[in-house]
């Protein structure tokens, strides 16, 4: 089990249900805000302080989310997609991986295929039950509720690592460590 987490290179999240709870704050003008947590910030300094790369494939598209994306300096950023798969698939042949060298974090029928595809894949505790049923893992929080975090000390203590020994980069002064909350 080890040898699969230690390959992993991307870790991708869907947005809506996943690093949200999936409400939806809209006016006539489109959509005002999403709430984040702050513990998936974290989430995401922790993964990338260990050589992994992180990104979100969103079938929805807001300023909201764009400017979130942007402060967690995600390495990929695709919002608007409708073929989360051929996303996928793109950023396999761009980035020069094999689908086993990323994990997927979905929650809906949307997610499907690309939890299909990837190495390992994970679904949030309210997850659509297909999603739960694809999933390799099924978390314990529900969407929005620290779901990156879980994912990400996942990996690590998959790969071997204490918690002490996981956030220990974080812990240092560095000038490269940057952790947005």
């Amino acid at each position: 089990m080890r040898d699969k987490y230690t390959g992993i290179q991307l870790v991708l999240f869907d947005v809506d249900g996943v690093l949200t709870d999936g409400g939806l704050n809209i006016t006539s003008e489109g959509e005002i805000y999403k709430q984040f947590n702050v513990k998936d910030g974290v989430a995401i300094a922790l993964l990338k302080a260990h050589g992994i790369r992180t990104g979100v494939v969103s079938g929805k598209q807001s300023a909201a989310l764009d400017y979130r994306c942007k402060q967690l300096a995600l390495d990929v950023i695709i919002t608007g997609c409708s073929d989360k798969l051929s996303a996928a698939q793109r950023l396999v042949s761009e980035m020069n991986i094999a689908p086993s060298q990323i994990v997927f974090v979905g929650d809906d029928i949307i997610d499907l295929s690309v939890m299909d595809f990837v190495g390992v894949s994970y679904s949030p505790a309210d997850g659509h039950v297909l999603a739960k049923r694809r999933a390799d893992i099924i978390l314990e929080c529900p969407g929005g509720a620290g779901v990156a975090r879980e994912v990400a000390e996942h990996i690590l203590f998959s790969r071997g690592l204490s918690l002490e020994e996981m956030y220990q980069p974080l812990l240092i002064k560095d000038e490269r460590t940057i952790v947005v909350q």
